[in-house]
């Protein structure tokens, strides 16, 4: 298939985190291991993929073989990285080679255009630099013996409660912020006690912090909590892996929307436009939906209606006042509402 999956490049990623010296982007290095440079687009070539931990299973095993297959693709190599979004963004920010940056939060894409890695035009399109879209799940044990309906069956009991950090996870903010809008807009208004005192009864029953939402779902797999907080996605990879979970789409969560661009100083920026411009396809689109990811093309995500309830009341980030007042209010880890929550919890805020 002419792609390493560097699962290893964390640990490099660390050294260099560690090393003040280390260019902001743009780094390369020689051979096949992750940042040579080429044409891109049916002329050979590395492009080099840094994303969030959940979608790798899609990159690796449909999206990348599939480009391949194009005329832009052909003969083109990849390199890819996962881990939780703070952690991939905080890698590209130290110079691991990076054509393609695909995060799980805008927070995390903004101080990669604020640091002048990613263009600021980057959401110029008709998608808003969004690549697929999905929702805030609860994934339960087989045949949801907890009985589960709501919102409230899991916030108002004593159930174990698997869920990352999210602090370091892009994911599990994700989750945060469901429990806190489905509590603080439930009366047509905007509740902020409301939203927090839901936060803390979730935070309340999370035994431990995964670094991310790949890391809590294998927590769960493995036997440990009652329920996982999730990307709807995630469960339905799951299952499609056989693993024997079932879920819940709740009347009231919140759509996930994830970004993506091509840094500035790429090493293959051409490649990395063509394999971005290939994620919006049709062809890619479908991928997605068939992987469990929600299409951003609506004629796709048509084709798709009956995998994809639309819930009751499916609200946005912007709902909640936007990206920026939400990091500065809730979760700045000195003053932010769910920080302090976080702490008085003992839980970690980085």
């Amino acid at each position: 298939m002419g792609m390493k999956s560097l699962k290893g490049r964390l640990a490099l990623v660390l050294a260099m985190l560690a090393v003040p010296a280390v260019a902001a982007c743009g780094g390369t290095s020689s051979g096949s291991d992750g940042g040579d440079s080429g044409d891109g687009g049916g002329g050979g070539g590395t492009i080099n993929v840094v994303a969030y931990s959940t979608p790798q299973e899609v990159y690796e095993d449909h999206l990348i073989p599939a480009f391949q297959k194009t005329p832009e693709g052909e003969g083109t190599k990849f390199t890819t990285s996962f881990a939780g979004s703070g952690d991939s963004r905080r890698a590209i920010e130290s110079g691991i080679p990076t054509d393609l940056a695909h995060l799980a939060l805008e927070p995390d894409t903004q101080i990669l255009v604020e640091k002048g890695i990613l263009p600021e035009d980057y959401r110029d399109n008709e998608y808003r630099g969004i690549i697929q879209n999905s929702v805030v799940v609860i994934v339960t044990r087989p045949g949801n013996p907890e009985n589960i309906k709501s919102w409230e069956d899991v916030l108002d009991s004593d159930l174990e409660i698997i869920n990352a950090n999210p602090f370091t996870s892009g994911g599990a903010r994700w989750n945060v912020m469901a429990v806190f809008g489905q509590a603080a807009l439930k009366d047509g208004k905007f509740n902020e006690q409301a939203g927090l005192d839901a936060v803390r009864k979730l935070l309340e029953k999370v035994p431990s912090y995964p670094s991310s939402a790949r890391d809590a779902l294998n927590e769960f797999l493995g036997g440990k909590g009652d329920v996982l907080l999730s990307y709807e996605n995630e469960a339905i990879q799951a299952q499609n892996a056989g693993n024997d979970v079932d879920y819940i789409v709740p009347d009231s969560t919140l759509l996930i929307e994830t970004p993506g661009g091509v840094p500035v100083d790429a090493p293959n920026p051409e490649g990395g436009k063509a394999f971005l411009e290939f994620l919006w396809s049709d062809e890619a689109q479908r991928i997605w939906a068939e992987n469990g990811f929600r299409p951003v093309k609506e004629e796709i995500l048509a084709e798709f209606s009956d995998k994809f309830p639309t819930p009751k009341k499916l609200f946005t980030i912007d709902d909640l006042g936007g990206w920026e007042k939400v990091m500065t209010e809730y979760f700045d880890p000195d003053t932010g509402k769910i920080a302090e929550i976080q702490k008085e919890l003992g839980g970690p805020t980085e």
